[in-house]
């Protein structure tokens, strides 16, 4: 399918979404947390709110820019995501989100093009953006710009990480996943459709390994407190499988802002990652 570059540009939405504590704490557990993490599970401490809920939220008007971009999405994976909070989230609300496509770019051998999300709370003001960065396979060449370099967020060498963070997963993370984010891809939980596209078993959804990256940096950088990260970026690189250790190794390079990368059994699953903090 043809891609419908008239689209870039153009806002979708906006598209309500209304939560509740129990949606923040169901999150919270299908990203990880534990009995060691109340304050995101209890409704008594709020419960806190993990900001990579933010994709959570964006993710039906992100479908609405997709389906109209059009490419074959069957060639489609996620390739990096930021999260950009500009104030704590409540553990209950109704937001507003509109998503826009910022840019379809020609890499040769597939397609990248950026989505942009602004939401806002019943008052207008800014809560949070998220930009998806998501990446057509075999779909490039179609005589577009290359796009803008990838970011260096690269740690300076031989230097050691100052956390270290181990977190493992369950053999059903991606099927609680999939109920806390409403992402129900089958390909995260029927071994089928797995084996269809080549994998031994379903998947970890990329932003529930994103997911646990950021408990980790809040718990070193943040002091637990999820309020004070600002912002979290990362590039996926590997697919995860439900039981997988996700190692985390965190960076800090100066007040307020650090690079991190998580691994499994060594291997990069994400790179160039960043935080800025409080």
């Amino acid at each position: 399918m043809a891609f419908n570059r008239e689209v870039i540009g153009k806002d979708f939405g906006p598209h309500e979404f209304s939560y509740g504590w129990k949606d923040v704490a169901l999150y919270a557990l299908a990203s990880g947390a534990t009995t060691d993490e109340l304050d995101l599970l209890l409704e008594t401490r709020g419960p806190k709110v993990l900001p990579t809920f933010s994709v959570v939220v964006a993710l039906k008007p992100l479908h609405e820019a997709l389906s109209q971009l059009g490419g074959n999405v069957l060639t489609l994976v996620h390739g990096a995501q930021k999260c950009v909070i500009h104030r704590p989230l409540s553990p209950e609300g109704k937001l507003s989100t509109t998503c826009k496509v910022t840019g379809l770019y020609d890499k040769g051998k597939g397609a990248l093009a950026y989505y942009l999300t602004k939401t806002v709370d019943e008052a207008g003001k800014p809560v949070f953006d998220t930009e998806w960065q998501i990446f057509y396979r075999g779909e490039g060449g179609f005589g577009g710009e290359k796009g803008p370099e990838t970011p260096s967020y690269e740690v300076p060498a031989g230097q050691a990480p100052a956390h270290v963070v181990e977190m493992p997963t369950s053999p059903t993370q991606a099927l609680l996943y999939r109920l806390a984010s409403n992402d129900l891809n089958p390909i995260h939980s029927d071994p089928q459709v797995a084996s269809s596209v080549g994998f031994p078993k379903p998947i970890l959804h990329g932003l529930a390994t994103f997911a646990h990256a950021g408990r980790a940096v809040v718990q070193k950088l943040c002091g637990g407190d999820p309020d004070r990260l600002t912002q979290i970026e990362g590039r996926f690189s590997k697919p995860v499988f439900p039981g997988d250790t996700i190692v985390t190794e965190i960076h800090a390079l100066k007040a307020g802002e650090a690079y991190y990368g998580s691994k499994v059994k060594g291997e990069p699953v994400i790179t160039l990652g960043r935080v800025l903090h409080r």
